[in-house]
């Protein structure tokens, strides 16, 4: 697959960018696990198609400590016993948050959320999942494939 568009060639894209970039930074100052945050990241990425965010997202948690057991297992989560009630509650907001059309969040999901996390974290991963909802559908309509991504590349965004 060939991408239709290079969003960094269009100057307003490009500063968007920059500029979405630079909103996630918050998210890695926050007490929310950076394992968490990529998993949660992960799954968003393979509902929503996301070809480039899954790449980016699978080596990012891999060089952040994930097993390859449990990225490859992500996607079936509900499946496995290797993810903690914690993570479960996370990816089921991830889930439900990205499928809102569907019967948006439910308050079952939210009360499992509340549990395990506090105020900070819940408000991280509602922003979480929101931006990587956005960024997925980004890459989506202009095609960008995954396969090419190398830990750190987003940083360079930064400069």
């Amino acid at each position: 697959m060939e991408p239709r568009f290079n969003l960094f060639d269009s100057p307003t894209a490009a500063k968007v960018a920059k500029r979405f970039y630079a909103t996630s930074l918050v998210l890695e100052e926050s007490s929310l696990p950076r394992s968490l945050r990529e998993l949660v990241q992960l799954r968003v990425s393979q509902i929503n198609g996301c070809g480039f965010c899954a790449d980016a997202h699978a080596k990012e948690a891999a060089a952040a400590g994930e097993t390859a057991v449990r990225l490859s297992l992500v996607v079936t989560w509900r499946h496995s016993t290797v993810f903690t009630e914690a993570e479960r509650a996370a990816l089921a907001l991830a889930e439900e948050g990205t499928r809102l059309g569907d019967h948006g969040v439910s308050d079952e999901t939210w009360a499992e959320v509340r549990e395990h996390y506090d105020d900070d974290r819940i408000g991280a991963l509602v922003c979480l999942v929101s931006l990587i909802n956005a960024a997925t559908r980004m890459n989506v309509i202009v095609h960008n494939p995954g396969g090419a991504y190398e830990p750190g590349l987003f940083t360079r965004m930064s400069d």
